[in-house]
């Protein structure tokens, strides 16, 4: 059975906590091994470095990461959403404490075992234990773990501020020379914006950008589209052009925002006494993308397809539609029997000399 985009979303943000634990427990292992030498001068707590216990050490750190991973991604990170970066590093920190107290607690003594070869459950393995447990080799452990923690937490809150992809490319360098690609664009504009914040005024009207971004989550990730920018109102969701024609990625997203949106709509009404609708416009074309700026990075796209989709988007209240694609980008678009185009003629757009055609795009009763 296939795995589902949101699965595979969130696999790809715990892999990497499986990747930092495993880089460092094979360099705190190899810092160990060049510091005790040929281990005579090692204390009688400290297990052996024998290939087996190696393996069994490095496969063991890997999995601990994994488990962070997944109780930082599906679990602690929605619960401290709204803390500040103090209040989760140190609540989490605390967590994770005891946490690795009960992970000791199981996997020294299997690691003593298979080092001296003896059942888990002999004598030997239990005084092992308890001297290991008020030795210096276990105050190293923990500083071990606790290093590879913070690292962890260090990640996750880089990743969630900048975004997953954008991290992940800064650390290949993809895009550190500039790269020239084919992309689709979605511009998605919050109808009413200005009467909505003077109504709400500016903090409730933050409560209610934030919550009204939030809805796009799932139809994002499930449609396999990365966030370019915030700007205000207004979200900028790119595909590269092969994910975002794959099964209409890119016009199932809108629907699914939609979708997204109005199921909420008694959450708004009740809260905020109102509910945000929006309106989008979609336009593929060549942009180069690079890396960007000296004080902050950033990940950005350069091209005429940026401005022409915007320029679209402006149309969307002269035809009173909610979603209008370029011509160009309709005829790349493989529909089913659920949707169907609407020519809306040639236009000619504020700052552009080329004339763009634009469709309407309506879903099917």
């Amino acid at each position: 059975m296939a795995l589902s985009p949101k699965t595979k979303y969130n696999i790809k943000r715990i892999l990497p906590f499986g990747v930092i634990w495993l880089i460092l427990g094979a360099l705190f292992l190899t810092v160990e091994h060049l510091a005790l030498g040929n281990q005579k001068n090692a204390l009688n707590s400290a297990i052996k470095l024998q290939p087996d216990v190696v393996l069994f050490a490095l496969t063991g750190v890997t999995i601990i990461g994994l488990l962070v991973g997944c109780i930082e991604v599906l679990v602690l990170r929605p619960l401290f959403d709204r803390k500040n970066f103090a209040t989760k590093i140190i609540s989490k920190f605390f967590i994770y404490f005891f946490f690795f107290l009960i992970v000791i607690l199981i996997t020294y003594p299997i690691a003593a075992s298979i080092e001296m070869d003896i059942s888990i459950w002999d004598q030997k393995v239990r005084n092992r234990y308890f001297d290991f447990f008020l030795s210096v080799t276990n105050l190293s452990a923990m500083i071990q773990l606790g290093f590879s923690l913070i690292v962890s937490l260090l990640y996750s809150e880089i990743s969630n501020n900048v975004g997953q992809n954008v991290l992940l490319n800064f650390f290949t360098g993809k895009y550190h020379k500039p790269v020239v690609e084919n992309r689709i664009f979605m511009f998605v504009d919050m109808k009413d914006s200005t009467t909505i914040a003077e109504q709400l005024g500016t903090e409730e009207y933050f409560k209610f950008l934030r919550s009204y971004y939030g809805a796009f989550s799932n139809a994002i990730v499930k449609n396999h589209g990365e966030v370019y920018q915030y700007v205000g109102d207004e979200i900028v969701i790119t595909w590269t052009l092969k994910n975002g024609l794959r099964d209409n990625n890119c016009i199932q997203c809108f629907f699914d925002m939609k979708s997204d949106l109005y199921k909420k709509g008694h959450m708004y009404l009740k809260k905020f006494n109102m509910q945000p609708d929006f309106k989008a416009a979609l336009h593929f074309g060549q942009v180069t993308t690079g890396e960007i700026g000296v004080l902050k990075k950033d990940i950005f796209f350069t091209g005429d397809v940026l401005n022409t989709t915007a320029r679209i988007l402006g149309l969307c209240s002269t035809y009173k539609e909610d979603i209008l694609l370029s011509k160009a980008l309709a005829h790349k678009i493989m529909l089913d029997n659920n949707y169907s185009f609407k020519a809306l003629g040639e236009h000619r757009l504020k700052g552009k000399a080329a004339i763009v055609e634009i469709v309407s795009l309506l879903k099917n009763p």
